[in-house]
């Protein structure tokens, strides 16, 4: 089997969406299927080596306008769809969908569609005028590659839920998946202390961790009033806020924490990859990640793989799984849930936590290992054809 994935770009400072690729590649490709990457790139984007040599990336770009348009794209969808088994389209509100609806009708060649939680209603309440004129052209793009996709692909079932609040023209062949992670370095002392030594003002410190975009949708500014509000219980407390942002947030952010008399006990390392990513998780006491709308959250299974609790917010997808598990507290995505979560975690017996942290590499290898999620989605896959 060949399957195609179609996305706007493999910049890792996308997040989810093409992380999961990534993730998903080589266990698919230890099932036998071949993975290729088509996206809006230009050719001379410096992140096109993101896949290693066994998979080809085809960069259509440049992109125009905020739509992403792309001329290259559907001309070559055309002259090449024929050579893949299935193709996959990974998000929504942009040229791809309708590049791929419009190659593929009346071809009997399988599309499939991964929304990445861009259907959820917390983007409608959140930005009414976006999602009106959504709405306009809705009948005549996304509804019509949705409908006609062989199946839509949700990561969890609460995402599968929530979609159908999106939009009242809403026809879809549901299916849902687990995205996954692989399993993380093993050697979590070395990467601890090579983190460490990168910020040596966190050595000796209870590191809270967030890692993921620094974006309104993720909670920050909860986060940095609900740190200030537990700080003065423990001088060693510390607060890690790693990501891009890619909105110009972080001096808000920033000012914020230094009205609140907290400046000095939050670090900003910016975007987090590799082996400093992977000793941030290692060197934290706890993830937390109090998001407005998260569909699946692949961090959080990252966490959960380098054993540690997870403090998350019920628009975390996921959360259910997780709190049934024991692997992490759960709390509403407002200010008075985010300071909740932490005043649990500080309140928290050296037992009691001892106790949630073990739970955590079980809860990750039973629900949230990419090989799991490999295998489903070629599940799916075959099941359609």
């Amino acid at each position: 089997m060949k399957i195609l994935h179609v996305i706007s770009s493999i910049d890792p400072k996308g997040g989810g969406p093409i992380e999961g690729i990534k993730q998903l590649n080589c266990p698919v490709r230890e099932l036998g299927v071949q993975v290729d990457v088509l996206c809006c790139d230009p050719p001379d984007a410096p992140y096109l080596n993101a896949f290693d040599h066994l998979t080809t990336v085809y960069a259509m770009g440049p992109a125009y306008l905020g739509y992403a348009y792309v001329p290259k794209l559907l001309p070559w969808l055309k002259a090449h769809a024929h050579n893949y088994d299935a193709i996959i389209v990974n998000g929504l509100w942009q040229y791809l969908g309708f590049a791929v609806w419009r190659a593929l009708a009346g071809t009997d060649i399988p599309y499939y569609v991964f929304t990445h939680g861009m259907l959820d209603p917390w983007f409608k309440h959140t930005y009414p005028l976006k999602h009106l004129k959504k709405c306009l052209y809705w009948p005549w793009a996304e509804y019509r590659l949705l409908r006609d996709a062989r199946r839509v692909i949700f990561t969890c079932e609460d995402e599968r839920l929530l979609a159908r609040q999106s939009f009242r023209l809403y026809k879809v062949n549901e299916a849902v998946t687990a995205y996954g992670v692989a399993n993380p370095p093993a050697n979590g002392v070395d990467l601890a202390t090579q983190f460490l030594a990168q910020y040596p003002q966190l050595q000796g410190k209870r590191l809270a961790l967030y890692l993921s975009r620094i974006h309104v949708k993720k909670g920050c500014d909860l986060l940095i009033a609900a740190f200030a509000k537990v700080a003065q219980q423990d001088a060693s407390l510390h607060l890690v806020m790693a990501g891009p942002d890619n909105t110009g947030w972080v001096p808000k952010l920033q000012a914020q924490a230094k009205a609140l008399g907290i400046a000095d006990r939050i670090t900003w390392p910016g975007m987090l990859q590799g082996d400093l990513k992977w000793g941030a998780f290692y060197a934290a006491e706890v993830f937390v990640l109090p998001s407005h709308q998260e569909n699946f959250g692949i961090v959080v299974a990252e966490a959960l793989a380098c054993g540690k609790p997870v403090l998350i917010s019920n628009k975390v997808n996921i959360w259910r799984e997780i709190v049934a598990d024991g692997a992490g507290l759960m709390a509403e995505d407002t200010q008075v849930g985010t300071d909740e979560l932490l005043q649990r975690w500080l309140a928290m017996s050296a037992e009691d936590f001892a106790v949630m942290q073990a739970k955590t590499i079980p809860c990750f290898q039973k629900r949230f290992h990419v090989q799991r999620a490999a295998e489903r989605l070629l599940e799916i896959i075959r099941e359609s054809l």
